[in-house]
């Protein structure tokens, strides 16, 4: 008897935990950005030269943009970049909405994730 209550209340445990993963996943929390990144954002001369951006920026490069975008990746992935040409509002709208064949990454990274591989992209030190 007290082995079927055990299965019981291990069954109702078993629901109760799909349940709330459920809802977890729906409600997207823990698995992305907690909000999608904005559509635009305001850049200062001082975001685009602060360190912490430019580092913030370059270990999100380093994990994925690289991959792509990399030295190590021409020729064929995606299109060289030439960042001197580009105006930070330009990087920003292309990382957070895409551009042909490159993913949109504003449900994947925070408006100043995106903002701080921006910075990266426009520092100096910046060399795909």
């Amino acid at each position: 008897m007290s082995n079927r209550l055990t299965h019981a209340f291990a069954g109702r445990y078993l629901l109760r935990l799909i349940f709330a993963a459920s809802l977890l996943l729906l409600t997207g929390i823990g698995f992305a950005a907690s909000e999608p990144a904005a559509d635009k954002a305001e850049f200062t001369e001082a975001f685009l030269n602060d360190e912490n951006n430019v580092n913030a920026g370059k270990q999100l490069w380093q994990q994925q943009c690289r991959h792509c975008h990399g030295a190590s990746a021409y020729p064929g992935k995606a299109p060289k970049l030439k960042p001197r040409k580009y105006s930070p509002d330009f990087v920003y709208d292309r990382i957070a909405n895409g551009f042909r064949k490159m993913p949109p990454w504003k449900t994947v990274y925070s408006t100043d994730q995106i903002k701080a591989i921006t910075a990266f992209v426009k520092h100096r030190s910046f060399s795909p």
